[in-house]
């Protein structure tokens, strides 16, 4: 059977990839863009070299500064207020994956439709939103090459998952030099989130010789620098490999969707705003123990692409391997478990058949090796509470 594949139509990757920002405005015809950012990346001084690349080549340059981590409907709305004021033809994303997955958002709301909940999945998002060029500022999401946002619903606290060409990025400017700033819980939380998502995409249900391939590339970067970007920060060749493995990690995952890590990671995060990466960090061990009897040999190639098993290991000495290594990374990188996070118990295991549904309702767990029910899912739940807390 033949692969659709989509990517952004502009994808430039390596030190001064941000400074392209007004070649590629040019190319599209587009003159005056709004920049999609944080406070953090103007406080650092990021958005104002943007800034004066745009200013430089004639271009507008107004600046939204009002993202939040783990996007809600009613800050996408803060920002498509912004959009319908100005005469702005594009959007230009600078910051993590929240920024990114924001600007997308905000891009088709802006043209069309009056609630996010209108876009949320199963539907398929096809009408054109404003240009929107992504810069990222951390290894971690691929949102930069993905057809995918998440945005929560403020009343529901459901994180609705939102799939079509409409949020595939114009451009992608990859440039390795802007997470050199990143935190260490970040690049940490970032870092394991990039790993999950080439291993997802390669186990998944709907993975193809394109997703393999960009899968297996990424976790032979992520593997062996996740763990120096984290103890050395300023590792110029250990960020570009992280961060050229996060996107080619983004490329597979939009191609072949991913799968019960992220399914259950998002309740997790809707409900007691856990950062996304540090939820799939959480889980991650336990999902792929779960999952490993339904695609044994598919794990056991992503521990040898790791460089975790030799070629020569067996498929079950290498996916032993692969469990004692997703244990240590959160060991040593310091990913705390439910309660160590802060989360109350008797809360979490009140929301379990809820966050059970509301994982399967995403349709994430339905591309996994292992398809779960709702019991599976609430079983693995206190799985984690108890092992990881």
């Amino acid at each position: 059977m033949s692969t659709s594949v989509l990517l952004p139509q502009f994808i430039e990757i390596g030190e001064g990839a941000s400074q392209k920002v007004s070649d590629i405005l040019t190319a599209l015809g587009c003159r005056n863009p709004l920049i999609i950012t944080d406070k953090t990346m103007v406080s650092l001084g990021q958005v104002e070299l943007i800034q004066r690349q745009l200013t430089h080549s004639g271009m507008g340059d107004d600046v939204y500064d009002g993202t939040i981590p783990e996007p809600t409907d009613a800050s996408i709305l803060d920002g498509v207020k912004v959009l319908r004021k100005g005469s702005y033809d594009s959007l230009v994303a600078l910051g993590g994956g929240s920024v990114i997955d924001s600007a997308k958002a905000m891009s088709v709301l802006a043209k069309s439709g009056d609630s996010m909940r209108d876009f949320k999945f199963p539907r398929i998002v096809s009408e054109a939103g404003l240009p929107l060029i992504a810069i990222p500022t951390t290894a971690g999401t691929g949102s930069e090459t993905t057809r995918f946002t998440v945005i929560t619903d403020e009343v529901s606290d459901e994180k609705m998952l939102c799939v079509g060409p409409a949020f595939m990025p114009v451009a992608a400017l990859v440039d390795a030099s802007l997470t050199l700033t990143l935190p260490a819980r970040a690049t940490a939380d970032t870092g394991i989130d990039a790993m999950t998502h080439a291993m997802e995409a390669y186990v998944s249900k709907k993975a193809n010789a394109f997703s393999d391939y960009n899968a297996l590339e990424a976790l032979r970067l992520i593997g062996p620098n996740l763990r120096t970007v984290c103890k050395e920060p300023k590792n110029r060749k250990a960020r570009e490999d992280m961060m050229l493995g996060a996107t080619l990690a983004g490329i597979a995952f939009s191609n072949a969707s991913v799968a019960l890590v992220h399914g259950m990671s998002r309740p997790i995060g809707a409900a007691f705003h856990v950062p996304h990466g540090l939820s799939n960090a959480m889980l991650l061990p336990i999902v792929t123990a779960y999952s490993i009897p339904a695609a044994a040999e598919r794990y056991a190639e992503c521990a040898r692409a790791m460089g975790v098993a030799n070629p020569q290991d067996s498929t079950a000495s290498a996916n032993q391997k692969l469990l004692e290594e997703l244990e240590a990374i959160n060991r040593e990188l310091s990913v705390p478990g439910p309660k160590a996070f802060g989360i109350d118990e008797q809360q979490f295991f009140g929301l379990l058949e809820s966050m059970a549904e509301q994982a399967l309702a995403s349709g994430s767990p339905g591309n996994n090796p292992r398809v779960p029910e709702s019991d599976d899912i609430v079983h693995l739940y206190k799985q984690l509470w108890a092992t990881a807390s």
